[in-house]
C-alpha cells in the first residue's frame, strides 16, 4: 500500500506509511525535543492528522521553511524511524547513497523524488486551487 498527499484530484506519491511516519518522527525527536507538535503544530499535528485545511497551508509552508535548515544541520545517522520505538531502524539500515549528506535530503519518495520538494509542491498546489492537503493510502 502506498501513501501520498492528495490535493483535490492531484496525487503526490510518497511511499509507505512507515516512511512518512519516519519523517515526522525525525522532526519531533530532533527538532521538538520529543514533544510532537510543540514547535511546528501545523505540520506535525494538522498535516500529520491527514487533513490540512487550505486556509492553514501558508502556515505549514512557513513551518517547513524553518524545518529544512534545521534538518540540514543533522547527519543521516540522526534519522528516527519510529518515535514510539526508537530501536526500529530503516529497512535499508545505514546503507544509503553517498548523495545523502544530511536529513534535509535523506527522504526520497518511492518515485525517486526529494520528499520535501514533493511536500512543498502539494502545499503550493493547495494554495493555488484553494484545496485541502490530505494524506491518503491507496
Amino acid at each position: 500500500m502506498s501513501v501520498g498527499f492528495t490535493v483535490k484530484y492531484y496525487w503526490y506519491q510518497i511511499g509507505t506509511g512507515d516512511f512518512l511516519h519516519s519523517f515526522f518522527s525525525t522532526i519531533a525527536y530532533n527538532l521538538e525535543d520529543g514533544k510532537w507538535g510543540s514547535k511546528y503544530p501545523v505540520i506535525m499535528n494538522e498535516l500529520y492528522s491527514g487533513d490540512l485545511k487550505s486556509n492553514r497551508i501558508e502556515l505549514a509552508i512557513e513551518e517547513l521553511d524553518l524545518i529544512v535548515p534545521e534538518l540540514r544541520k543533522l547527519k543521516p545517522n540522526k534519522v528516527v524511524w519510529d518515535i514510539e520505538d526508537l530501536t526500529k531502524q530503516p529497512p535499508w539500515g545505514d546503507n544509503i547513497s553517498s548523495e545523502i549528506t544530511d536529513l534535509s535530503n535523506y527522504y526520497v519518495t518511492s518515485d525517486g523524488a526529494d520528499f520535501i520538494t514533493i511536500l512543498r509542491h502539494a502545499l503550493e498546489k493547495g494554495i493555488k486551487i484553494h484545496a485541502d492537503v490530505k494524506i491518503e493510502n491507496i
